[in-house]
């Protein structure tokens, strides 16, 4: 469905589901609702779903699951189905997936079949499986629809063709919890999660179709002990695979968030844990289009961002801020760095090709955000059961201008809002612009409530204290003729170091005049510091041993950044850098 206007630039619709009913809007340029699908009133629609090219629409009412083709606006089915609260279309409109609440009868039978699959030409439905939980409650496809798996009983069932009464394949380990198919085209590759148990390791296999026997059949593997559950996204190219895996609980009683690493898995077998240089939470992963970097926001607040390469190196740092989710344009040339939920909305706008800031503007309260297929507008949206005030979407332009916008009236809620899809490839990426595009809605900047002071301090002078010292961004690349980039956290002590130094080597000059001045420090490489003695053997002893070890993990970092995997107790000796270059300072400066 592509309507155009009189200049010939595309529309888009957006789909809106609340108390107010279900409905289209057109936009931008102009903002309408559309005919194309009329108001379906009342607060009974529980689901809907478009198909991946746009073409097909789904909903259910509370009645029944209707499709409709959004290109000739008629309707092309519809089911009986009144608790279906889930609908997908596979990837070439063959088949719509439904998903009903699992029920058994008061004596303890089995239920019915609640997951059915129906062939969108003919409306008869191929197949009806008994699916029990939500999680994962849909099939998953490949592009061209010749591999179709699920998840049964610890086993991955395949699928071919979309024959659903013959299982064509099965990949069997001890427990399979998770899964994941690869996009892209043929030969088609699979992700798959096995928790451990009784003491052994966590694992992720990554295998090709049909190749899931001997021993040897994986192309990669890669094994962990901290993990409860498991993250897996695939590059769009199907050549790696990054692992988000996760603990309910931090037994360190650092963090509510339980614990997070962050693993990369290639399909030529290579693996690395990606070494995060700020401890915390991981909050998002996101994979670029490219399918060359991906960039991951982590830490204790103020969160970092660092886009990293497929060598897991950091190519670019986007320094602390605000921040616990990212979102790649469907381009990959603009990246939006985002704090919602509890944070307060700003968002970060990103050109990745120049690594330069776009726009800063903040949506309030948003519970939802996404990009426009054609890469230059962006929706976001307070929608209830997670907050029940202040509903409504606005519809952005990259470079911060509110080009629509509409507030739920306080009686009424939004439960949901989202963009018509596209195929890739129907917009071609712009040139990025950095002068805000004209419109008619006023940007209201959200008032900043000031920090309380105390009766005495407030005909005081301000004083500027942070809680948190900001890290500004800093590109990673390594400049021609240089040695790798000292890390922020590296430059930092160092600086430190040196400021701490020079203060102590000018108190030694002012009280002993007679003694010829100590030459300041010349900046020192990475985890080196200059040759001193401090005239207590104990403590050049103690000197010596920190030289030693740290110099052990520089050689560590260099083995990780050429993709070398470590063992845990190498980890856990980098982890420790800090810890020892203070120590290391501190005796030197002799505090």
């Amino acid at each position: 469905f592509f309507p155009t206007n009189n200049c010939g630039s595309f529309y888009f619709t957006s789909l809106v589901r609340g108390s107010e009913g279900l409905y289209m809007v057109n936009g931008p340029p102009h903002f309408t609702e559309s005919t194309v699908f009329p108001r379906e009133s009342g607060k009974n629609c529980k689901v809907y779903t478009f198909s991946k090219d746009g073409t097909l629409f789904a909903w259910g009412n509370g009645e029944k699951v209707n499709i409709i083709s959004v290109t000739n606006k008629g309707l092309l089915h519809s089911f009986d189905l009144p608790k279906a609260v889930c609908l997908e279309f596979s990837p070439k409109n063959t088949v719509l997936a439904t998903w009903q609440p699992y029920t058994t009868s008061k004596d303890g039978t089995a239920g019915i079949p609640n997951l059915q699959l129906y062939d969108v030409k003919t409306g008869t439905c191929l197949k009806s499986f008994i699916q029990k939980k939500m999680q994962n409650w849909c099939p998953s496809w490949s592009e061209d629809e010749t591999l179709c798996a699920r998840s049964v009983n610890n086993e991955v069932h395949f699928f071919e063709n979309n024959n659903f009464n013959t299982i064509a394949n099965k990949l069997h380990l001890q427990k399979i919890n998770d899964f994941v198919l690869s996009p892209g085209p043929q030969p088609y590759k699979v992700a798959v999660y096995v928790p451990g148990s009784k003491g052994a390791p966590s694992f992720v296999r990554l295998y090709q179709y049909p190749n899931f026997a001997g021993p040897h059949a994986a192309l990669a593997n890669k094994s962990f002990f901290k993990a409860d559950k498991v993250t897996m996204l695939w590059n769009k190219k199907a050549t790696a695979v990054l692992v988000i895996a996760s603990t309910d609980v931090d037994k360190t009683g650092a963090s509510y968030y339980g614990e997070q690493t962050l693993h990369y898995i290639a399909t030529n077998g290579e693996s690395a844990v990606v070494q995060l240089p700020k401890n915390g939470p991981i909050y998002d992963v996101v994979w670029n289009s490219s399918s060359t970097e991906f960039c991951a926001v982590y830490g204790f607040m103020p969160a970092k961002a660092t886009i990293f390469n497929l060598k897991c190196d950091p190519v670019f740092d986007f320094g602390t801020g605000p921040r616990n989710a990212a979102y790649y344009s469907p381009h990959g040339h603009i990246l939006v760095l985002a704090g919602f939920g509890n944070l307060r909305g700003q968002m970060e706008v990103w050109d990745v090709k120049n690594y330069k800031l776009i726009s800063k503007p903040v949506a309030s309260d948003s519970t939802y955000f996404a990009w426009c297929p054609d890469g230059e507008h962006i929706l976001t949206a307070t929608c209830a059961p997670r907050l029940r005030v202040n509903n409504g979407y606005k519809i952005w332009h990259y470079t911060g201008s509110i080009l629509h916008k509409y507030d739920v009236p306080s009686n009424a809620e939004l439960w949901q809002v989202s963009w018509q899809p596209f195929l890739d490839g129907i917009f071609p990426a712009k040139t990025i612009t950095y002068q805000a595009v004209p419109s008619e809605v006023p940007n209201e900047e959200p008032k900043v409530a000031t920090a309380y002071r105390p009766p005495a301090l407030r005909n005081k002078p301000i004083t500027n204290s942070k809680l948190h010292e900001e890290e500004p961004p800093q590109n990673m690349k390594p400049q021609s003729g240089n040695d790798k980039p000292l890390s922020k956290t590296a430059l930092k002590n160092q600086r430190k170091h040196e400021a701490k130094k020079a203060a102590k080597q000018e108190a030694r000059s002012d009280k002993s005049p007679d003694l010829a001045p100590t030459p300041a420090p010349q900046s020192t490489p990475r985890n080196t510091v200059s040759q001193s003695i401090s005239g207590d053997p104990e403590i050049d002893k103690k000197i010596k041993n920190l030289k030693k070890k740290l110099k052990a993990i520089e050689q560590l970092k260099e083995q990780a950044a050429t993709g070398k995997q470590l063992e845990k107790n190498q980890l856990e000796k980098i982890q420790k850098e800090t810890a020892l270059l203070q120590e290391l300072e501190d005796l030197e400066l002799g505090i």
